[in-house]
């Protein structure tokens, strides 16, 4: 069992199902620039743009020009952007002041990502152009959280990938790492799908459990 005040939620593959789309997007990118696709794919997980982009094409015009178009694509590209199992049923259940969206995608890919998917968009957001620093750090975190009014401590991290669990971690606060297979979760607790949790008002904050078969 887990206890939290309030929850901060990565979008990409937590909330939101839009593997297709950004895998797609970063095998034109490693044709393009004649990259391994499946080592460029792995290491974008949970990362901004800029970030990836520059750690395999060094910093330069041609890595900003570069993001810049990976992104205005991904603006537009909304076909197949659907919730993930268990997210809209979750989010609905939760108080509009006790949960954070931290994605590493910008604001305005954000809403349009979380509209397509027919989610609910959170009174706070923070963005890749809110941070200094993106996943692995924990900045994102630790100032949503803040937003919040509430110490990371007291949050619950949920992230998909290993540079989101990092930073999730690196904050203080408690990780559920939604991941298909538990075993592949290190320093978090796990779960396939946000649909096996059971969240409950408890006090002045949440009980989360996993639910039994029955349930």
């Amino acid at each position: 069992m887990l206890q939290a005040k309030a929850f901060l939620f990565d979008m990409d593959g937590t909330l939101v199902d839009s593997t297709e789309v950004v895998e797609n997007e970063w095998r034109r990118f490693s044709a393009r620039f004649d990259l391994d696709a499946e080592e460029v794919i792995a290491f974008a997980h949970g990362r901004q743009t800029i970030d990836t982009v520059i750690h395999f094409l060094g910093a330069g015009e041609e890595a900003v020009t570069a993001a810049e178009e990976l992104d205005a694509r991904e603006l537009v590209i909304l076909d197949g952007i659907v919730a993930m199992a268990g997210a809209a049923d979750l989010l609905k259940r939760l108080p509009q002041e006790r949960w954070a969206l931290v994605t590493s995608a910008s604001r305005e890919l954000a809403i349009n990502r979380m509209r397509a998917a027919g989610l609910p968009l959170p009174a706070v957001m923070v963005c890749a152009e809110d941070v200094a620093e993106g996943k692995p750090s924990p900045e994102g975190y630790l100032k949503a959280a803040s937003i919040l009014g509430y110490h990371a401590r007291h949050c619950l991290v949920f992230e998909d990938a290993e540079a989101g669990i990092r930073a999730g971690n690196a904050s203080g606060a408690r990780v559920i790492a939604v991941v298909p297979d538990a075993n592949g979760a290190q320093d978090a607790f796990a779960c396939a799908t946000l649909t096996m949790l059971n969240i409950v008002p408890d006090n002045n904050g949440f009980r989360i459990t996993l639910r039994t078969a029955e349930e």
